[in-house]
């Protein structure tokens, strides 16, 4: 227990302000002392505060709270909610929600859907089957080979997430590493012949099993993470421990930390193409994660060209189909399989949920435009992820991973416990999140989604034209841009009580060399023009930007992105 010196038991505590020592029953005080320990300083003044709910309503003493300071409490949250609710513009998440009517009943239930979606478990509470209809939707929007056969290697494979894409994100760069690291398969889709698996023995240089991992300056950062997790060696931290002075784009200067990106946001191919090719000719296996809809600018990479542009380079060094050996680790080399020496995954956390229906509201006559192709119609694509709850909506964070049945790793040994495979990342996964995404599309067909995929892209393109009035009537520069198809619009950062009322997401951007303080505005499903309107009409005020530029030529006119 912490010295006395470094504990405040009179500090004022809970709703009424009582001191902390004071708030315990008489069953929770041990010989005259309150249990557990005092805290050391007043919580009301360590924590950030929110002030439609302050702290002290909501503290939880040891006696909890009673009827009364219970309902003062949550209506206080659930105010503040409601209202951040109506004005949420900021982030690509829906917020527009109905499942509560329909599905309340299951708050009272628990939904476990640990272990693999497509095996039986001794654990029934589970959403298993619905898991499975949600997938095989996802399969064959994605154009992939469905429903899963365990047998068939060109099927795919996926779960539902407990978390978001980062998950996905992480189980899909966790499988690239094993994979290009030739660690054993879970299934054996081919065997080379002993002479042709011999010849490629021969010819494995020092850095065949070493992977090397490329994402853009516009990556989310959960990618950041993964690689650190992961102990992934991406092109920046090889290129400057053992290649310092021979960055391929600009020989002589330092390596940069991530691909370069276009003025929309968009992978760089061409810089892309010269980085991959400095470590593919010195025979590393090639790692790349692409955005479908990146954070903050909203872009689509070019799937399809950066596939093809890393197949052929990968192709003129031997990396496009290698044959590993089955246990390299113990230095068996009698068998081996049939890989690629690259692997591509695309992180399609608002993207791949929302594009398809873009797509076929292109197709209908209702939009003149959809983002590229990204998904399993491109041979080389190896992982695809996705968010639920950007698109759809769903309370809490969840998602879709999918890759091919026979790009699985080999998973750890089988749970008796569970009685099946945790071929998952989470172990215990949220099997509500299975019925909220089963609810949404039991309920919203195709055509009603292209629909609103037209809807909120004419809302992004009204908001961009609104700005750029705005921008007009001010006679300053509020860098206003939309890159191509993206739902959200980026603009100067405005006061801090206009961020914190719209929840605008914040970000510094450099342009030309110069840092941009932006935020963006997402046209999601629950977001109306009249909320856009009265944002409008809030930035037109006085004040509305902190530092108001000087008037300058470029002011009224499509500024550069």
């Amino acid at each position: 227990m912490p010295r006395e010196t470094e504990t405040h038991a009179d500090i004022p505590f809970g709703p009424e302000d009582t001191p902390w020592q004071k708030t315990f029953s008489g069953l929770r005080v041990v010989g005259g002392r309150p249990y557990g320990t005092p805290p050391s300083s007043d919580p009301r003044t360590a924590y950030i505060g929110v002030p439609e709910v302050p702290h002290h309503k909501v503290q939880l003493p040891p006696t909890g709270l009673d009827p009364e300071q219970y309902t003062e409490a949550e209506e206080l949250f659930r105010r503040h909610i409601d209202t951040q609710t109506r004005n949420f513009a900021g982030y690509q998440v829906t917020s527009a929600l109905d499942y509560e009517a329909r599905l309340g009943h299951y708050l009272n239930r628990h939904l476990n859907n640990v272990g693999d979606p497509y095996q039986s478990s001794s654990y029934t509470l589970n959403s298993k089957v619905l898991e499975r209809a949600v997938l095989d939707y996802f399969a064959s929007l994605w154009h992939a080979k469905w429903p899963h056969d365990p047998q068939d290697p060109e099927s795919y494979w996926g779960y539902v997430l407990t978390m978001g894409s980062s998950e996905g994100n992480l189980y899909g760069l966790w499988n690239a590493r094993d994979y290009l690291s030739g660690k054993p398969l879970r299934t054996h889709p081919g065997r080379p012949d002993r002479a042709a698996f011999e010849q490629a023995r021969r010819g494995e240089g020092p850095h065949a099993y070493h992977p090397v991992a490329f994402f853009s300056e516009d990556t989310h950062y959960s990618l950041t993470k993964a690689v650190r997790a992961l102990d992934i060696d991406t092109f920046h931290a090889l290129g400057s421990t053992r290649y310092p002075d021979e960055n391929p784009l600009a020989p002589g200067t330092p390596w940069p930390r991530e691909v370069p990106s276009t003025e929309h946001g968009a992978i760089d191919i061409e810089q892309l193409a010269l980085l991959v090719r400095f470590f593919a000719s010195r025979g590393y296996p090639i790692l790349v994660s692409l955005n479908y809809g990146s954070t903050f600018k909203g872009a689509y990479d070019d799937v399809e060209t950066v596939a093809d542009t890393v197949r052929a380079i990968c192709a003129e060094y031997g990396l496009d189909n290698r044959s590993v050996p089955r246990d390299r680790d113990r230095g068996t080399d009698s068998d081996g399989d049939q890989r690629s020496g690259f692997w591509l995954h695309v992180d399609g956390a608002l993207g791949a949920g929302y594009a398809p229906y873009l797509e076929m509201a292109r197709d209908a006559g209702m939009v003149e435009q959809a983002p590229p192709a990204f998904d399993f119609r491109i041979p080389d694509v190896h992982s695809l992820t996705m968010s639920g709850h950007k698109w759809m909506g769903t309370p809490w964070a969840c998602g879709v991973f999918m890759t091919r049945t026979g790009l699985q790793m080999a998973p750890p040994r089988s749970s008796e416990y569970i009685g099946a495979a945790d071929t998952t990342f989470a172990g215990s996964r949220n099997g509500f999140s299975s019925l909220l995404m089963w609810d949404y599309l039991a309920r919203h067909s195709y055509d009603d989604q292209a629909r609103l995929a037209a809807e909120c892209d004419g809302l992004a393109a009204y908001t961009h034209e609104q700005l750029l009035l705005l921008q007009q009537q001010l006679g300053h520069d509020l860098w206003v841009a939309r890159s191509p198809q993206s739902l959200t619009v980026r603009f100067r950062q405005p006061h801090a009580d206009i961020v914190r009322r719209y929840s605008l997401s914040s970000e510094t951007v450099h342009v030309q060399g110069a840092a941009r303080a932006y935020v963006h505005l997402y046209a999601m499903r629950h977001l109306t023009r009249q909320r856009v309107d009265e944002l409008i009409g809030e930035l037109r005020q006085p004040g509305a930007f902190p530092l108001a530029p000087p008037a300058d030529s470029t002011a009224g006119q499509r500024l550069p992105q």
